[in-house]
């Protein structure tokens, strides 16, 4: 089954600032471009940091109250802090949030999730900006031709299983956009819920039909001899 990665579905050409760039050119940067946030990188291409809207908002929001007050918290602080940055450098968030080309899609879903961010610059082991991938960048895979998410099911028309040869005529499958179906096999063991989860997991598949049938399921006629102990 291929794992899909953030390097599949990543943008590469990249929009980047330096660190040394004037606060200006950051607004006129990101609202020519209809961007929310940007990248910061060093002269190697390592980012450093984030520069969003909300960073840049910070002039307007504090414009003339820049000086921390009493008992403030220091999230508070910071903000004001910022109000005062001329350029990138001061105005981004550090240490940025970013993700490995090789995440799986999963991974990088949960990662956004859990920052609170719409997009993660994607770099190499070196730290070196590759990519970025956002949001809609995630949901492509959800756009895949239905026989290209079929090609990916390791176990397709329900006749293969992990580490057997599948057997010729003995199962059917049918299925909807998005829902591989899965057919009859003459005998299952605990594989089948193998199968349904390893189907599952393929990338662009939304829902699983079930239609597994067998002539026995080993589970229950192991359980039941645990239960009178003659196992």
């Amino acid at each position: 089954m291929r794992t899909w990665t953030v390097r599949d579905v990543m943008t590469t050409a990249v929009v980047t600032v330096a660190e040394h760039a004037p606060y200006r050119e950051v607004v006129d940067l990101l609202v020519g471009n209809r961007f929310s946030a940007v990248p910061v990188v060093d002269g190697s291409r390592r980012v450093t940091g984030v520069v969003s809207e909300a960073d840049l908002l910070r002039k307007i929001e504090y414009a003339g109250a820049e000086a921390p007050r009493l008992f403030e918290g220091r999230r508070r602080r910071g903000e004001r802090v910022k109000a005062t940055g001329r350029t990138a450098g001061d105005l981004m968030s550090a240490p940025p949030v970013t993700v490995l080309a090789g995440t799986s899609l999963p991974a990088a879903a949960r990662l956004m999730d859990a920052e609170g961010v719409k997009r993660l610059p994607v770099v190499d082991d070196g730290g070196r900006l590759v990519g970025i991938v956002s949001r809609g960048d995630l949901l492509k895979v959800h756009l895949r031709p239905d026989d290209e998410i079929l090609a990916d099911v390791p176990l397709r028309g329900g006749a293969a299983v992990p580490g057997r040869r599948r057997r010729p005529g003995a199962g059917h499958g049918r299925g909807r956009r998005g829902r591989p179906g899965r057919g009859r096999r003459p005998l299952v063991d605990d594989r089948h819920d193998i199968a349904e989860r390893m189907t599952r997991q393929v990338a662009g598949v939304v829902e699983v039909v079930d239609e597994l049938e067998y002539e026995y399921d080993d589970r229950a006629i192991l359980g039941a001899g645990i239960a009178y102990g003659i196992a």
